[in-house]
């Protein structure tokens, strides 16, 4: 804060900060980074002080120690790897310390303050310290030493006088002893660090080596004289600040001289040898060498290499003496720094930055190049050149630095060293561009060195150019070019200083080249020069190099290719600037309209041209072409010129053109041959040429002007060029098109060209010599004054253009036919010789001349004998004779044959072969047998050979068929007449034997009557008697498929089935619905109501497609008793036969519709029971009676007339009074279901009382008892559940026992015919509504505990039995002890009890009370509290309450709540008190709440629970496992896995083919209202059809159409075992397990059989089906998952009860995870 900072100044205290100037030097000052740090820095520093020589000497201790001695003795040089080193000593001669010098040397980090020296920061003179503790520095008679004192942190020094004072040595010394002695740096590569630093020195000359007393390298550097350079046009000479700004260039040689001893050379690290190519070795010996060499072996191929002797050695103190020379760019800079960048380069620097600088750049040029590398290879060992360094590094390698006095680590990126005056990091290391005003001024000075290097670029590209210009012109080549040695010199000179001024990435900063780079480009204003193939050019004006483009563009500036591989990276940075681009259309367009091209350069750009994508939808591919075609002009051989665009035609020589004559008249737009042969036709015709036809110079040649020009080319006058041109016309005649054929016929139409007898002739009248044409010689025919031969092609060419070949039709008929002297077949002889001369329309107009006769035709008097057309007439064959059709007149003269010419001929003229199709079948129905037979017959026979578009519809109403029935043979048509002979039983007619097999195969008779024909005759004439019907049943039974639902249905309505009648009426025909199948003894009770028939297997199963049942179905047999159920009761024979009918009613009452339960409510079917005393007279007639002596009235009741016995004790008073129901479980309920009232609910009953006996002990004691003894009671008690609770009970609030002096109980019915009865009782119970239940008690009869239990139970429980009062009494009776003797658990079971009502307690106090005591204290007021039942009393609403298992004593495993489990069911809001008996309740009936479902596939688990059990299931799932144990002991987890497993691996293949009923199975019904299972059916057989995969199918025998049932139904089959398979895989269910069935009926999804699994495929289509073809199957899996899991679960537990449903849900919670995966996220 501010005032913090404010309060520190006025009261803290000065403090200086210190420095451990050890850690300071060691940790910072000496730890540079570079190689020869010392030795940079001392360089440095010596060049600073303008020294010229310097001395560096590395001295041994040995040599230390006779320093300054007179030894005797010559001492030999040292090893040099090995021979440690005690002191370095570093000496220059420039000029003395100075005060200000000897100040500075002992302050760290104030540096030079001249802006002239390379020093800045003041530390470099502390690298000495990484070598030595204690440097001595002497100079100009002066010396300062530096020690640490005391040993410690602190560095001092001591200065003073030397007693070298006062005298001439010129030497500053710099004395190091080292920390530690070690051997020499590397001595050769020490070497090259010195020539390296020894060249940017502006003061430095000579630098000499000493080991000891040996000078063992010495350099000397010889500046040359400075030149001014000319610079280039177009360069900007000041940077992007203006802060740096160019004055002038020049260039100066450097030679530098080395003299190294050879020992140092010997440290040299060698130099890969470069490993030459060596070409295979050719074999010699001729043949038989192989088979020697492989005797032999390799070694004797190839002579072994001699061993090269070692070199002789050499003297170490050898001098070897080399030199180099560079030449060095020196730009003059004059430097404007503002203040504000001066003022900070001054903070950083600690000197002003300099007004005026030099920027040095070495380039080696391509000579001094590559005498260096000639030098490298006389090198005494391959180690290289000390110089190497200095070399151009034209390969990228690194080696060319940033030089700030002396190299740094930075390279440049390009071939050479750089100098100048940079600013670097600290130590020295790279140019700092991190420093933000030092970053201005290095980038600023960056741009003087991509300005210096375009200049030296420019300099040697003017030379190249001077060069190659001046060779060009003197070589006086067509070209312009220089000689070829000359070129690629020049070119290698351009290759070397694109190398060198290539920018490749520095290091470490690589902003540095990049900065240099654009510099580079960016300096100038002119393009940058390249050398291309004509030249220097700029780098716009060259294009990359093609060889398809080098071919035609030769005076184009292209790359050259050594260029492009050399200098890639140049060249890509060029092309990424867009400097240099390829060769562009416009390029080629340029250059196609300066140069004109040959015929060999015209053939290479079209050949590129064609080359291209001529699909390209990118641009106008027809524009560019014609600009092309525009440009581009050829120069032939004979001189003339051609433009492109002229050109129209070209020759084809692979087709048609090589037949058109070259040294004729040919089109000027004809591009030359010798051109278009280099290219196929397709791509010529990419130009819009086209190729020169025959006709295209047919054409040429016919022109008037070009006949004119050259009368020995024109065809009308020169008899020979006309000879020529048919001739040429003819060889290829056959290849031209029709076209071309019209062309041809156009150019010669109406002129003289054909060569005739008569001179040269039109077509149109010239005629062809022939044999035919001898009675016409006087007409001109064709001749060739060759002597050509007419025929061939040269026959069809002259033929086409019209000359004629024979006279006209009318000519012939005038001269032959009407003279009569000719015949048909004589007239039919000549028209064949000529046939192929005839035209299209004579041979028209001969087909419609009616000029033949017909056979047998007599001519008459006076008249011409008739004429026909050909095609009126058929051929001269015996069957057509037979069948009396007209022949042609052949005459006898010649034979008819059928394959003759003549027959051809006429066929073409139209003669009839044979007759038409309806003609043929007309000639079948015929009323002339004979030709009937011939003609059917011929019909059969020429199907389909002669008659292949024959269609039987087409002639179905013709009676053509030869046909038989009942009434003999006739003829009949294909809608009457059928081939199966079976249907001339049923009245049909059939086809006649013999026709048979050609009338179903050829004809297409049908082989059955269809479907509505056969309804429509059964209607119509019904079988009279039971044989017959017995008959057609069996033959229509095998056309069950073919018959439609519908028409099945009107077939059950028909009366078809002869039964027997009465005498009036012998026979009664009823419809199959009204009859059953099977003899009359098959139900003798059945067969007094129904009429049963049984026409034999085969007929039945017809009938029973009409709708026959086997038996009478539940609602038939009800609607009879409703009818008359007096005469039902006496057909039955009884009491007991009667009762089984009321039975099989009942089981099957859900299968009655509403509308019969309906009528069955109003209507006397049910039979009713009352009681009346037996008579002494009657008692042995009695059906049934009782020792009392009652005997029992059977009548028959409406329901509402009968009432339900479910109270023993009132039945025992009104016995005699009512009509009670069997008392059956069975009948009851179905008594009930059709209005029947209980006795229980129209009893009712009035206590009369005496004065109430207050406090006594018995109400005490029998109110202890009850509850003590109620939790035994209940703990027994397991058919249903409590109404109220025990702990409801125990509150004195709820229930109370009340004494009194007397009790009396008078019970009444509702109805007034029934007199109420009294009786005394010594306990009775009363509740009004839902208040308390009080327990009366007699004090003047002694308590009868059977009262009171009968009493009690009437409100502990929705129903009554009379076990359940007996056990209550037992149990309220017995003692104890007595009752542990018996086996009850006293102890255990009043303990759990207990723990029980405790838990309760908890739980209502901790859920309940807690949460809304605040609500509910006005609640719990002293008032009756009414218990809530924990199921609705509705026996509908109890079998629907939830099954999903939950936890509580007995259940096998201890059941967790599933995944899958149902809700509880709802529970209405209640207060507190309410809420904790609830608990208690449950706790006691060991039911917990589930909790709700988290996924669709729980969802469906509870749709499961409710459809497999549905109303009917009486026992709650709280009870699961009660029956077996009574324990309270957790089942394991295992126990259960393990009957999961069992029930799995209990499933099994169905080995059985037939399977005959399904009374043992177990079957899924569909309906949620019916509950699952019903066994007491009787279902139809199943077939085995076959197999798909692993699974067999079964079918019932109702399937229609078994045969082909697997074809029809194999997709969804399919689909089904897709759907199913998985699930399998899922439950660990072998294939061969699962079976699948198809019935056409009922409600059976699925059913279980001893361990085989069927599933109904009807469901699956039904429900699934259509959902999985669309590629849905979630749905579908989760259905058929569950149905499998309860069908798995009956190899467990075989009836529906609670055990089952547990079963059920353990499987599916044991698999349901996996299933889950199965179905995937978006399912659950």
């Amino acid at each position: 804060m501010p005032h913090d900072r404010d309060a520190l100044w006025e009261t803290g205290q000065d403090e200086s900060v210190e420095v451990n100037q050890r850690a300071l030097i060691d940790k910072v000052l000496a730890r540079y980074s570079g190689e020869f740090t010392v030795f940079r820095e001392l360089l440095q520093n010596s060049d600073d002080a303008r020294s010229t020589a310097v001395e560096i000497r590395f001295e041994t201790a040995a040599f230390l120690s006779r320093k300054g001695k007179e030894v005797a003795g010559a001492h030999t040089l040292p090893d040099l790897k090995t021979t440690p080193v005690k002191q370095w000593t570093f000496k220059n001669d420039g000029i003395a310390f100075r005060e200000e010098d000897w100040t500075r040397l002992r302050k760290i980090a104030e540096g030079n303050p001249d802006e002239e020296k390379i020093g800045a920061f003041g530390v470099g003179f502390y690298s000495l310290f990484s070598v030595t503790e204690d440097p001595f520095v002497s100079s100009g008679g002066h010396g300062m030493q530096f020690y640490w004192k005391d040993g410690k942190d602190q560095l001092l020094v001591r200065r003073g006088d030397l007693p070298s004072k006062g005298t001439s040595d010129p030497w500053t010394t710099f004395e190091m002893t080292l920390r530690e002695a070690g051997p020499i740096p590397p001595a050769f590569d020490f070497m090259r660090f010195l020539a390296s630093s020894i060249t940017f020195m502006v003061h430095l000359k000579e630098v000499g080596v000493f080991f000891d007393d040996y000078r063992i390298g010495y350099l000397k550097k010889s500046p040359g004289v400075a030149k001014a350079v000319d610079l280039p046009k177009g360069l900007k000479r000041s940077s992007s600040l203006n802060i740096m700004n160019v004055k002038g260039i020049q260039s100066h040689p450097i030679r530098i001289k080395a003299e190294v001893m050879h020992a140092v050379y010997a440290v040299g690290t060698e130099k890969r040898p470069t490993i030459a190519v060596v070409e295979p070795r050719k074999q010699r010996g001729g043949f038989f060498s192989s088979i020697v060499s492989a005797f032999t072996g390799p070694s004797s191929s190839q002579p072994e290499t001699p061993v090269t002797p070692p070199p002789p050695p050499k003297d170490p103190a050898e001098l070897h003496e080399m030199n180099v020379t560079l030449t060095v760019f020196t730009a003059e800079v004059d430097v404007k720094v503002d203040k504000k960048l001066s003022a900070e380069l001054l903070r950083s620097t600690k000197k002003n930055p300099p007004s005026q600088l030099k920027y040095n750049l070495i380039y080696t040029g391509k000579d001094e190049y590559d005498q260096s590398i000639a030098d490298e290879t006389n090198q005494p060992i391959a180690c290289g050149s000390i110089f190497q360094g200095l070399r151009a590094d034209l390969n990228g390698t690194g080696q060319a630095r940033v030089f700030i006095g002396h190299a740094t680590g930075q390279t440049t990126g390009i071939g050479g060293h750089m100098a100048s005056r940079f600013i670097p990091t600290v130590e020295r290391e790279s140019i700092d561009l991190v420093d933000r005003n030092v970053a201005i001024w290095n980038k600023e000075l960056l741009y003087v060195g991509g300005f210096l290097s375009r200049t030296a670029y420019e300099l040697e590209l003017s030379n190249i150019h001077d060069l190659w210009e001046g060779a060009a012109k003197s070589s006086g080549s067509l070209d312009f070019r220089p000689p070829p040695d000359l070129e690629d010199w020049l070119r290698q000179r351009f290759l070397h200083v694109l190398k060198f001024f290539t920018f490749r990435a520095s290091t470490p900063s690589s902003d540095v080249a990049r900065l240099l780079e654009i510099a580079f480009y960016g300096c100038s204003t002119l393009q940058l020069k390249l050398l291309s193939s004509a030249g220097v050019r700029a780098a716009p004006d060259i294009k990359e190099p093609d060889p398809v483009f080098s071919q035609f563009l030769k005076h184009l500036p292209v790359l050259p290719q050594a260029v492009i591989q050399e200098g890639a990276l140049t060249v890509k940075a060029l092309q990424d600037r867009g400097m240099i681009s390829p060769i562009t259309f416009t390029d080629v367009l340029a250059e196609l309209r300066q140069h004109p091209l040959n015929e060999d350069e015209l053939v290479a750009c079209l050949k590129w041209w064609t080359s291209l994508n001529q699909s390209n939808s990118t641009v106008n591919m027809a524009q560019i072409r014609g600009e092309l075609l525009n440009a581009a002009v050829l120069i032939g051989a004979d001189g003339k010129v051609l433009p492109l665009s002229s050109v129209e035609y070209f020759i084809d020589t692979k087709r048609l053109g090589t037949h058109i004559p070259l040294d004729g008249p040919l089109p000027t737009s004809l591009m030359p041959l010798s051109v278009t042969k280099h290219f196929p036709t397709a791509q010529l015709a990419t130009f819009n040429w086209r190729e020169l036809t025959v006709i295209d110079w047919l054409q040429h040649v016919s022109k008037p002007d070009v006949m004119s020009n050259n009368p020995e080319y024109d065809f009308t006058k020169s008899i020979d060029w006309a000879e020529r041109v048919l001739t040429i016309l003819s060889r290829i005649w056959s290849s031209l098109s029709n076209d071309a054929h019209g062309h041809a016929k156009a150019v010669f139409a109406g002129k003289k060209c054909i060569p005739t007898s008569s001179g040269l002739q039109a077509p149109e009248v010239s005629y062809f010599p022939s044999a035919n044409m001898t009675m016409f010689n006087d007409l001109p025919m064709v001749t060739f004054p060759s002597g050509l031969s007419i025929k061939g092609q040269m026959e069809k060419l002259l033929s086409f253009i019209g000359v004629r070949r024979h006279v006209d039709l009318q000519l012939v008929f005038d001269r032959m036919v009407k003279t009569g002297d000719w015949t048909v077949s004589d007239l039919i002889g000549y028209l064949v010789q000529v046939k192929d001369t005839l035209s299209t329309d004579e041979l028209s107009r001969l087909a419609s001349t009616t000029a033949f006769t017909k056979e047998g035709s007599q001519q008459e008097p006076g008249k011409k004998k008739p004429r026909y057309r050909a095609s009126d007439l058929y051929e001269p064959a015996d069957v057509f004779r037979q069948l009396q059709l007209p022949i042609i007149d052949w005459g006898e003269k010649s034979k008819w044959r059928v394959n003759s010419e003549e027959a051809k001929f006429l066929y073409r003229l139209g003669l009839r072969r044979f007759p038409p199709l309806d003609a043929a079948v007309k000639l079948c129905a015929s009323q002339d047998a004979a030709v009937r037979s011939v003609a059917f017959k011929y019909l059969c026979d020429n199907i389909p050979s002669k008659y292949p578009d024959y269609n039987a519809d087409n002639f179905a109403n013709i009676e053509f068929i030869p046909a038989e029935s009942e009434d003999g043979h006739h003829m009949g048509n294909l809608r009457e007449v059928f081939s199966n002979p079976q249907w001339k039983a049923l009245g049909f007619s059939v086809v006649q034997t013999s026709y048979r097999d050609a009338a179903v195969s050829k004809l297409g008779v049908q082989e059955h009557p269809p479907t509505s024909m056969l309804l429509a005759m059964l209607e119509k004439t019904p079988p009279p008697n039971e044989a017959t019907a017995r008959k057609w049943f069996e033959i229509l039974s095998e056309r069950i498929p073919s018959f439609t639902p519908s028409q099945l249905v009107i077939l059950s309505r028909m009366l078809i089935v002869p039964t027997k009648g009465s005498n009036a009426q012998p026979v009664r025909w009823l419809t199959p619905t009204q009859c059953y199948l099977g003899g009359s003894t098959k139900g003798e009770f059945h067969s007094k109501l129904f009429v049963f028939v049984d026409l034999g297997p085969v007929a039945n199963r017809f009938l029973s497609a009409c709708g026959s049942k086997n038996e009478p179905s539940v609602e038939e047999v009800a609607e009879i008793l409703i009818a008359d159920p007096d005469k039902f009761y006496e057909l039955t024979g009884g009491y007991e036969n009667f009762l089984a009918e009321l039975r099989n009613l009942a089981v099957n009452s859900r299968f009655l519709p509403s509308a019969t339960l309906s009528k069955m409510k109003i209507s006397p079917i049910l039979l009713g029971i009352r009681r009346q005393k037996s008579t002494k007279g009657t008692l042995e007639k009695l059906i049934e009676w009782d020792e009392d002596g009652w005997e029992q009235i059977h009548a028959l009741r409406k329901p509402r007339d009968i009432i339900i016995a479910d109270d023993t004790h009132v039945y025992q008073l009104f016995g005699d009074s009512i009509f009670a129901a069997p008392q059956e479980d069975l009948l009851e309920g179905f008594y009930e279901a059709l209005g029947s009232k209980r006795l229980s609910a129209v009893v009712k009953e009035d206590y009369k009382v005496s004065d109430e006996l207050l406090n006594t002990n018995t109400a005490t004691e029998i109110r202890a008892l009850v509850l003590e003894r109620l939790p035994l009671f209940l703990h027994e008690h397991t058919h249903t559940r409590t109404k109220v609770s025990a702990s409801w009970l125990a509150s004195p609030q709820n229930f109370k026992v009340k004494v009194f002096r007397k009790l009396t109980i008078v019970k009444s019915l509702d109805t007034s015919e029934v007199k109420p009865r009294t009786q005394e009782a010594s306990a009775a119970a009363k509740r009004v509504g839902q208040g308390p239940i009080e327990l009366w008690l007699s004090h003047t009869a002694q308590v009868d505990m059977y009262e009171v239990a009968t009493s009690l139970c009437r409100y502990l429980f929705e129903t009554v039995k009379v076990n359940d009062a007996l056990l209550f009494m037992t149990i309220l009776s017995t003692d104890l002890k007595a009752l542990k003797r018996r086996g009850y658990n006293v102890d255990k079971i009043l303990k759990q009890q207990q723990q029980d009502r405790k838990m309760a307690e908890e739980a209502r106090m901790s859920r309940y009370i807690g949460s809304q005591a605040a609500d509910s204290s006005a609640a719990l007021v002293h008032q009756p509290v009414a218990p809530q039942p924990v199921m609705a009393t509705r026996p509908d609403v109890a079998a629907s309450r939830s099954k999903s298992p939950t936890r509580h004593a007995g259940l096998p495993g201890g059941w967790e709540p599933a995944l899958g489990s149902p809700p509880p069911p709802a529970i209405p809001p209640r207060e507190p008190q309410q809420l904790a008996e609830d608990m208690e309740r449950i706790a006691q009936t060991n039911a917990a709440p589930a909790p709700a479902p988290v996924s669709n596939v729980s969802n469906t688990l509870q749709n499961w629970t409710r459809k497999i059990v549905g109303p009917a299931a009486t026992q709650d799932i709280a009870r699961i496992g009660q029956s077996s144990q009574n324990t309270r002991t957790v089942t394991p987890q295992s126990n259960i896995r393990a009957n999961v497993d069992m029930a799995i691996k209990a499933c099994k293949p169905e080995q059985g083919k037939l399977l005959h009923n399904r009374r043992k199975m177990e079957m899924v019904k569909e309906s949620l209202g019916e509950g699952y299972c019903d066994v007491s059916g009787h279902v139809g057989q199943l077939d085995h059809l076959g197999s798909l995969g692993e699974v067999k199918v079964f079918v019932t025998k109702d399937v229609a159409d078994i045969a082909t049932f697997m074809a029809r139904k194999r997709e969804p089959l399919a689909r089904f075992i897709h759907i199913v398979t998985p699930i399998a895989r899922v439950y660990g269910l072998p294939m061969t397990s699962l079976h699948i069935f198809y019935d056409m009926t009922g409600g059976l999804i699925a059913f279980n059989r001893s361990g085989s699994l069927f599933l109904n495929l009807r469901y699956f289509e039904a429900w699934h089906d259509k959902d999985v073809k669309n590629g849905e199957h979630s749905q579908a899996q989760i259905s058929w998952f569950f149905t499998l899991a309860h069908e798995i679960a009956h190899n467990l537990i075989e009836p529906h009860n609670s055990e089952h449903e547990f079963y059920f849900s353990a499987i599916c919670e044991a698999h349901i995870a996996e299933f889950s995966q199965l179905l995937g996220p978006s399912a659950i």
